[in-house]
């Protein structure tokens, strides 16, 4: 089985080598992002291994089937970069559903309280021997609300994080959690009665036609002045232009992101010696109550290792078993877990 590997980056290796070596995998590293410019090099592979800002579209897709790749692994849980309705019928698309819900929802708690404390600022004062407190002053998160927008794994997570800090938590989800709700301190609620009631508002939810900017100017007018938004799930729920506009109004208090809609040829890369042509990210970035990190949520230890592990199985799975149960089928005008382990 022999794979192409898109947009490594160091950490990919050591994790990946470890179980591709146990299994017979011969994986060919390209630092390259996959596109329709790149697809060429996946002739001769019988899969190619992507990530979260490589790009499968109708034209990729095409090209591969063409060259015999039978296979997309996706080392991530989101799907929103592949074409799924092109892909069905022509390559199989395996993905990683969870590998460590802990290390996302563990990064956004990690952003809200430096946010709300400003040890970011405290951070760089003191290296400075600055230990003047001065405009340092956050707030309580215990008996604050928090909105979380998707309570799957990680959402729940978050709910569990935030509850630990006496937070009440509003929940949205399209498919309610059986049992989360406890009539108390999580309560589903409609997404109006998240925006309008929440001092916090966690996204966890995937980027569907249906999610794309739902944090928009619409739903940020509805929210309280003050409002903290955390994004570490996809750029894209964000309608970026509209949250800058509401930071400037000083409607919302403060933005946490790990990810941005226009962040695939900018995350991941040493950006540091260049002029930034994103304008409304340089604004976000420029502002005292923005933090941005570099979709770095997932990236602990045990996630590399668990991605690394369920990617490599995926492969065996599909090739020597014909069947894997993390396959993504197109049914019903939308994309899904396939339940028979393979789709066609």
């Amino acid at each position: 089985m022999k794979v192409a590997f898109f947009d490594t980056k160091p950490y990919d290796k050591k994790s990946f080598d470890k179980y591709a070596d146990r299994h017979g995998v011969e994986i060919k590293y390209f630092e390259t992002k996959l596109g329709e410019d790149t697809a060429n090099l996946a002739s001769g592979f019988d899969a190619v291994c992507v990530f979260v800002n490589d790009t499968v579209n109708a034209r990729v897709i095409d090209r591969l089937s063409e060259m015999g790749v039978k296979v997309v692994l996706l080392r991530c849980a989101g799907f929103n970069n592949v074409d799924m309705r092109h892909a069905f019928g022509k390559i199989h698309v395996l993905r990683v559903p969870a590998y460590s819900p802990y290390a996302v929802a563990e990064h956004a708690m990690a952003l809200l309280l430096t946010s709300i404390r400003r040890i970011h600022k405290a951070y760089i004062r003191s290296r400075d021997f600055n230990f003047s407190l001065s405009g340092l002053t956050g707030f309580d998160l215990h008996g604050k609300t928090v909105g979380v927008i998707g309570t799957g794994r990680i959402g729940r997570v978050f709910i569990d994080i935030a509850r630990g800090f006496g937070m009440k938590v509003l929940a949205y989800d399209k498919f309610p959690a059986p049992g989360l709700d406890n009539g108390d301190t999580v309560r589903y609620v409609s997404l109006d009665e998240v925006y309008q009631n929440s001092d916090v508002i966690s996204l966890h939810c995937p980027l569907t036609d249906e999610t794309m900017h739902m944090i928009n100017n619409e739903a940020l007018q509805k929210c309280k002045k003050g409002v903290v938004i955390i994004n570490t799930s996809r750029g894209g729920l964000v309608d970026a232009e509209d949250l800058l506009n509401a930071i400037k109004s000083r409607h919302v208090g403060a933005a946490c992101l790990d990810v941005y809609e226009e962040e695939s040829d900018l995350f991941f890369e040493d950006n540091s010696g260049h002029i930034l042509n994103d304008d409304i990210l340089a604004r976000l970035i420029s502002m005292p109550n923005v933090i941005v990190t570099s979709h770095q949520a997932f990236l602990t230890e045990e996630a590399l290792e668990n991605i690394a592990q369920t990617t490599i199985h995926n492969l065996v799975d599909f090739f020597e078993d014909g069947q894997c149960p993390n396959e993504l089928c197109f049914r019903g005008n939308e994309a899904l877990d396939c339940k028979s382990g393979r789709c066609f």
